[in-house]
């Protein structure tokens, strides 16, 4: 077990250890996600020192990255495709410290047959801390 990993308490409720992503994502992480029904995805990650720039707040690299994946989550599980990112918008809202909780969630918004939409948000508590948006290249294969 790595050093950062014992400082992770366990996820918020309902959220479990999201496994089988590549190894970008593995790196960054580790990362979690609630497991749901409906349309939106929901994802978290236990931001510690490392996530964080020069200033002691959430890199908004770390940022980015979480959300392109959330979004990619809401199509995934939207549009039944994977998909590649076409066009990743951020608008950073508030800060983020090490010791957060950040919570992700998002939902598609319109798919065609080539490509799809997707808007989410980032939060830490009562505070928003991006807004997102994306478009995103299907891909030909299909889900089960």
């Amino acid at each position: 077990m790595s050093a950062d990993a014992e400082q992770i308490p366990p996820p918020p409720e309902g959220f479990v250890k999201a496994e089988g992503r590549g190894l970008f994502s593995t790196h960054n992480g580790p990362y979690f996600h609630r497991l749901s029904y409906g349309p939106l995805v929901e994802q978290a990650f236990w931001s510690l020192p490392r996530h964080c720039n020069g200033v002691g707040i959430v890199h908004g690299g770390m940022l980015s990255a979480f959300m392109d994946g959330v979004l990619a989550g809401a199509v995934w599980k939207g549009a039944r495709k994977r998909a590649v990112t076409i066009h990743l918008s951020i608008d950073f809202l508030h800060m983020a410290r090490a010791g957060d909780w950040i919570h992700g969630e998002a939902r598609l918004t319109r798919a065609t047959r080539d490509v799809a939409f997707a808007e989410g948000r980032a939060y830490v508590g009562t505070h928003d801390v991006v807004r997102a948006s994306g478009v995103f290249k299907l891909m030909g294969d299909s889900r089960p």
